[in-house]
């Protein structure tokens, strides 16, 4: 019998005594071994039986002999990848744990030896990260050779795969589980530019992370109890599984803080002015206004690096503070498809600002006041919005009954609104963070465009935010806001609600209303929207009963169905008389059946401005919109 049978024979004969006595399964063994210690198939068997057993340390010396007296056996691969698979798995059976014991007690030097060779066998880009990436973790020293090639690699990936969102496996871990390594290794020697590189993709896909639709967290994640789901907050509980990973690995606790880590890493290594210690946002957004001041005093490389940390920080500050503020506005944006529902709230123009002061005898009868009141009408125009916004005393003042949390919300708003304004404050910062901005593609992020268009109204500039909300809808994807009936989402009469308060501002309803051309329907528009905070606005609704007065007739068929102020009711009453001019009016509409409007909304009260908690009523629709 040649040596290969005899070999085959004894391995077999080994394999019959296992079921019936082990300890001559394996006498058979060491005794083969002994005389052909050269075999594969004996060894294999050895570790076999022992793996099999569960014997966590005989089992790992036999795979570290065949590791080393058999590397290109394909047998002794399969189960190395069968060992790391378990060392990369989340899984805490009792197999998956045995493997993991049994690598552990390899020698350190073959175990990095192992996973370096296993990562050879690899060829899906993925998984032969996952694999590099357990070799750093576990020996750090191999941080300086692969650490900065895995992390390439794997925008590489990005890039060749095409990935539609930052928010995907690659950037994943390149941010989450890579980075971290490289910029807190000090032997890792990298240029300013590949620093800001790295925190340039780090912060896109943390703010998409945090700030990502419900429309597309849906389709991953699955049913849970709404209670986790109730608050921006606890968005770090939910079920979102980012596709290529596993659920674990999808998960990101803590994603602000972690940003702000590595800006303050890459800060130190960029040799940025930094202040030790943990600085709140509006120290930080302090800073860099007192570094603004005396930027352009630098030489060309110290002011391209404090500008680059000026643009990064305030940035940052901007995004996480907008986030903060948008989330508890309109939370229904980022919860979970299981959330209760919660009404927005709305930022409008207080329209009592635009009719000025009245000294009007309240105790008069409203058609007796007409001829007190004449004369003393102010003029109102388009051009009256201030485009700085500055030159008036702008505050916001909301009812904790429906914001709990209001101050920190408004100081989140004040805080984005003074670090977009100092990011836009020199030519620099805003070429610098206007780039960053188009190649994140800001510019079709709805929550963003929500929190830009407050700030706008805030501000005053009534005609730019008319025109931000116009890309508000299109954001939306909803039709023109002429077209829109009905009630709609609320997110859409968000944009419906702001575009009127807008024109209102600006008087160009009013402007309509009182030109020498006829206008019956925008004067009662005039009219019907004259009834909020009134009587502030009697001295207006004098005037558009003068210009009916003068026409000698008027048709508004919408009348019943919005004019319920009793006042109003009375003055076109008198109007109809012989004492009022017998004026000819045509107020009901052609249905046989008016409809009554209710609009049912609780007034958050300000200075300045007005939060309103809107929910419309179904079919109908705001007459100012016609």
């Amino acid at each position: 019998m040649s040596a290969q049978g005899d070999c085959e024979f004894l391995v077999k004969r080994a394999r019959e005594l296992v079921p019936a006595d082990l300890w001559a399964a394996k006498a058979w063994l060491i005794t083969a071994r002994s005389l052909y210690p050269a075999d594969f198939n004996i060894q294999y068997e050895m570790y076999t039986i022992e793996r099999n057993a569960e014997r966590t340390t005989s089992a790992g010396r036999l795979l570290y002999d065949m590791f080393v007296n058999f590397p290109d056996q394909p047998a002794v691969w399969r189960e190395i990848s069968v060992i790391t698979s378990a060392l990369r798995n989340d899984s805490q059976d009792k197999q998956t744990q045995f493997l993991r014991g049994l690598f552990e007690t390899l020698p350190g030097r073959v175990q990095c030896e192992m996973l370096l060779k296993a990562t050879e066998q690899c060829f899906n880009t993925l998984e032969r990260a996952e694999m590099l990436l357990l070799l750093l973790r576990r020996f750090p020293e191999t941080v300086v050779q692969h650490g900065v090639g895995l992390g390439e690699t794997l925008l590489d990936a990005e890039s060749i795969e095409d990935q539609e969102s930052p928010v995907n496996c690659f950037r994943k871990l390149f941010v989450c589980d890579v980075l971290p390594l490289i910029i807190n290794n000090p032997d890792v020697r990298l240029p300013a530019s590949l620093l800001y590189k790295y925190l340039n993709k780090a912060a896109e896909f943390y703010i998409n992370y945090v700030t990502r639709s419900t429309q597309t967290e849906s389709q991953y994640q699955g049913s849970q109890d709404s209670s986790d789901i109730m608050s921006p907050s606890k968005r770090s509980s939910q079920k979102y599984i980012i596709d290529g990973l596993t659920e674990k690995s999808s998960q990101i606790t803590d994603p602000w803080e972690r940003l702000f880590k590595i800006l303050s890493v890459v800060g130190m290594r960029c040799e940025w002015q930094m202040d030790k210690g943990r600085r709140s946002f509006g120290d930080i957004l302090h800073r860099m206004k007192d570094l603004c001041r005396y930027i352009s005093n630098f030489d060309s490389d110290a002011h391209a690096k404090y500008k680059n940390q000026v643009v990064y920080s305030t940035m940052l500050v901007f995004f996480k503070n907008a986030f903060q503020y948008v989330s508890n506005i309109q939370p229904s944006l980022f919860q979970g498809p299981n959330a209760p529902n919660q009404t927005p709230l709305v930022l409008l123009e207080d329209v009592s600002n635009v009719y000025g002061d009245t000294d009007i005898d309240r105790n008069k009868h409203i058609h007796k006041k007409r001829k007190l009141a004449e004369g003393r009408e102010k003029t109102m125009s388009s051009d009256d919005e201030d485009p700085s916004g500055k030159a008036r005393s702008r505050h916001i003042t909301v009812n904790k009954a429906d914001l709990a949390n209001s101050i920190e919300v408004l100081e989140s708003f004040k805080l984005a609104r003074e670090s977009w304004e100092l990011l836009y404050s020199l030519e620099s910062l805003d070429k610098e963070f206007t780039r960053i901005c188009l190649s994140w593609k800001t510019e079709t992020w709805l929550w963003l465009r929500i929190f830009l268009t407050d700030m706008i109204i805030y501000q005053g500039q009534y005609k730019k935010a008319i025109s931000s909300l116009h890309h508000l809808a299109a954001l939306q994807g909803s039709h023109s806001p002429q077209q829109i009936t009905g009630q709609g989402s609320l997110e859409n009469q968000r944009a419906l609600i702001q575009l009127a308060s807008c024109h209102f501002a600006l008087g160009e309803y009013r402007l309509r209303a009182f030109t020498d051309s006829r206008d019956d329907m925008a004067l009662g528009h005039v009219v019907v929207l004259l009834q909020h905070e009134w009587p502030r606005g009697e001295n207006l609704f004098l005037k558009a009963i003068n210009k009916i007065c003068q026409q000698g007739n008027f048709q508004y068929e919408n009348f019943f169905n919005y004019v319920t102020n009793i006042d109003m009711l009375e003055e076109f009453a008198y109007l109809r008389t012989q004492e009022g001019g017998k004026i000819h009016l045509e107020l009901l509409p052609n249905q046989a059946m008016l409809i009554k409007s209710v609009y049912s909304g609780y007034s958050l009260t300000r200075n300045g401005l007005k939060f309103s908690k809107w929910e419309p009523n179904v079919g109908q629709q705001d007459p100012n919109l016609d």
